[in-house]
């Protein structure tokens, strides 16, 4: 059974971070799309789905067997290694550092590379199919991840954690249909900034659990760290701004 009052931080999480990472993805998507045809996009960001839900079905029920107490040490150490990354980056982008991650300039030199391969295939389009499922399965796996590090922290909670991520499938899907563009007007850095700090304080708690650190508070406690990576990530930004101009710009994801 799942206890909802306690799920709702794993379902926040995990749709956040798959909404970044399912925009990203829909990016290249359109590009196929739009100069290849749809029939080899569909086909392929379809089949790169249900690849990823075959892992979610598979690997999810498998932590199961293992002891909970090593599942959060370890899911948790790379939980939080993966949101300091995230968060990382998103402080050095919201600091100037390095740029902001815009889709219409990625939608735009995905569009130019697929149309130096020439003119789409009679049939089958390989091309168009590998590219969509390339993308599809290379940012589908980082949701997948996700959604088993934060089901795996708890009973009952990667059932929350895959809803979240599937909503945020929903939603990215429904919008490209409409708008059939990019979500340039997602601010996603505020987005990676927002799950950077959601998956630090998740991997954090998920650490102190399986050390068997006693929370005060239990699971609200995770609110106390996400307001504490928040704070220290706000901090950080001006203190980045005002040395950044002594350093060369660093490459962007």
């Amino acid at each position: 059974m799942v206890n909802w009052t306690h799920a709702w931080p794993s379902l926040a999480a995990s749709f956040l971070a798959s909404l970044v990472e399912f925009v990203e993805a829909l990016t290249v998507v359109l590009a196929v799309g739009t100069v290849r045809g749809w029939r080899g996009a569909l086909i392929g960001s379809g089949g790169a789905v249900g690849v990823l839900l075959l892992i979610v079905v598979v690997l999810g029920p498998a932590l199961t067997r293992i002891p909970l107490d090593v599942v959060q040490l370890a899911v948790g150490a790379l939980l939080l290694l993966f949101g300091m990354r995230w968060l990382r980056k998103a402080i050095l982008r919201s600091a100037g550092i390095i740029p902001l991650h815009d889709e219409v300039t990625t939608f735009a030199k995905e569009t130019e590379s697929l149309r130096r391969l020439g003119d789409r295939a009679r049939g089958w389009d390989t091309v168009a199919i590998a590219t969509a499922f390339k993308i599809t399965m290379l940012e589908g796996l980082e949701v997948v991840f996700i959604v088993i590090a934060v089901g795996a922290g708890g009973v009952g909670l990667l059932i929350p954690a895959s809803a979240g991520a599937l909503a945020a499938l929903v939603l990215v899907v429904l919008l490209g249909l409409v708008i059939h563009r990019p979500l340039a007007t997602i601010p996603e850095n505020l987005l990676k900034f927002a799950v950077g700090v959601l998956l630090s304080a998740f991997g954090a708690f998920w650490v102190g659990e399986g050390m068997g650190f006693g929370w005060p508070g239990q699971d609200w406690s995770i609110l106390g760290l996400v307001a504490g990576f928040l704070c220290t990530g706000l901090l950080i930004v001006p203190l980045c701004r005002t040395r950044g101009g002594t350093h060369a710009p660093m490459a962007s994801r």
